[in-house]
């Protein structure tokens, strides 16, 4: 009976598992889940801004995998170093998991510019590197960001965009933007 029970259960997981939607959040850092401070070097600068918890805790809530893609040109600029870069996201995973809120992967570019790189967003480089890493599509992804660069970004992976902003068709905060990205995803 009990090896009954558990091959029962090893099929419904592998059920579950092929057949649940993976859903993946792509989230901007600055100005979108983090207050812009322009060229953050600080990990003790780190705020959230209005909505933002609200927000990651619903995307977490409707099963979303939380995924970070941040253009960092502070680093070619010479404003702060990977070691410096790596300590903020240290930090900002250690205030969100006080949240219960779980960054799975983070993905930056840190060139500049005029660099000519394909990671810088609004190229795919680090959507497609994280498609890989996490084994994703684009129907199952949306990105969540304030600017042309993460419009355009979604846009050059095929998945749908939330900007956040004061613009016609934007989202006024994170928590609004969650919830379209969750009605944009809704597997029901």
């Amino acid at each position: 009976m009990a090896n009954r029970t558990r091959e029962s259960a090893r099929r419904e997981a592998n059920w579950m598992e092929k057949h649940v939607q993976k859903k993946i959040a792509l989230l901007d850092r600055d100005g979108t889940m983090i207050v812009d401070k322009v060229y953050l070097s600080d990990p003790d600068e780190i705020e959230f801004p209005s909505g933002a918890l609200e927000g990651m805790r619903l995307l977490r809530d409707e099963g979303f995998t939380l995924v970070l893609v941040t253009n960092q040109s502070g680093i070619a600029r010479g404003f702060f170093d990977e070691e410096t870069l790596e300590r903020i996201h240290r930090r900002l995973r250690q205030m969100l998991a006080e949240q219960q809120i779980d960054i799975a992967a983070i993905y930056h570019c840190p060139h500049g510019p005029d660099e000519g790189c394909d990671c810088r967003k609004p190229s795919p480089g680090m959507v497609k590197t994280a498609m890989r890493d996490l084994d994703f599509g684009p129907d199952q992804a949306v990105m969540i960001g304030d600017s042309d660069a993460d419009m355009g970004l979604a846009k050059a992976v095929g998945v749908p965009g939330v900007r956040i902003g004061a613009g016609q068709g934007c989202a006024r905060d994170f928590l609004e933007a969650a919830a379209l990205a969750c009605a944009m995803l809704k597997t029901d």
